[in-house]
């Protein structure tokens, strides 16, 4: 889509990338730096990989709030940060009943702070405040969940909860690939042509096979689960990261924009890599704490 900026005219035009979306060389550069950072704070020390979290959650909310602003919506970045920071911590160190204590504390918070600009705009800023609450540090606290599990101290593949991201993420990555490639290669009939012209049925199809499959071989392998909770796991990813996708494209047509910021090379924003990896880690979690930890 292209900007709706009056001065879009006078910009370079942008590098068509073809099928494919993205500057493909690039992506994978800052898939790589990422990963390995992720794979570095896990395998060490597994609480360093709660900063990481937490960095996210600050820099998405920035970019929500700058994203929202297109519409004159102004989110309040403090007590969005240090909530969503809060929240983050508190999963970890204490679990879901904490969790939902502080998610409540902190929309009240937020709405109180919302209170010292006056009475125009209360009830917009204050819904999209909440709204991008729940979105971001609240689902995002459910990868501290995840990485508690079997412990909060400690690292290392022999980890419960280092086992368990990297199923989550690496089930996640492989809807996406499994579509990209798929839909390249095959996709002509559109899924969603308003919201996302790109993402096609075939290529839903190709996430489909890719994460059932990366589910039972990590499930079986990694996890030492039964290969029917790895067929649940790659179902419910790819189902999960297509709607968290869709919903994302969703936004940024109604807000007018192409990516949520510029801050990864070749992916755009964070929120653009982090829209299937919000939508899947909760479910992700509840299945596999109840399937393959307790």
């Amino acid at each position: 889509m292209s900007s709706t900026s009056p001065s879009s005219n006078d910009a370079a035009p942008q590098k068509d990338h073809g099928r494919a979306g993205r500057d493909l060389k690039a992506a994978v550069g800052s898939a790589v730096v990422l990963l390995s950072a992720i794979a570095a704070s896990l395998l060490f020390w597994k609480p360093a990989f709660m900063v990481i979290v937490a960095i996210a959650v600050v820099v998405a909310v920035w970019e929500l709030r700058k994203g929202l602003l297109a519409k004159d919506i102004d989110l309040p970045e403090q007590p969005l940060m240090i909530g969503g920071v809060v929240m983050v911590v508190v999963a970890y160190l204490w679990g879901s009943a904490a969790l939902v204590t502080a998610t409540a504390v902190s929309a009240l918070v937020i709405m109180l702070w919302l209170l010292r600009r006056g009475i125009d705009g209360y009830v917009k800023n204050a819904t999209a405040s909440v709204f991008a609450l729940v979105y971001v540090p609240f689902l995002g606290s459910f990868v501290a969940l995840m990485l508690a599990e079997g412990g909060r101290d400690g690292g290392g593949l022999d980890d419960p909860g280092v086992k368990g991201i990297i199923t989550f993420i690496l089930v996640t990555i492989a809807s996406d690939i499994g579509g990209y490639v798929a839909g390249v290669l095959f996709g002509k009939h559109p899924m969603a042509p308003v919201i996302s012209p790109k993402k096609s049925w075939e290529g839903f199809a190709g996430s489909t096979l890719a994460t059932v499959g990366a589910g039972v071989a990590l499930v079986v392998y990694l996890l030492d689960g039964d290969w029917w909770i790895g067929v649940a796991l790659g179902l419910i990813a790819v189902v999960m990261a297509t709607l968290g996708d869709l919903c994302e494209s969703v936004m940024k047509r109604d807000l007018g924009i192409k990516d949520m910021s510029q801050v990864i090379p070749g992916h755009g924003g964070l929120m653009d890599r982090l829209d299937s990896l919000l939508a899947t880690i909760a479910p992700i979690w509840l299945l596999l704490h109840y399937g393959i930890f307790t």
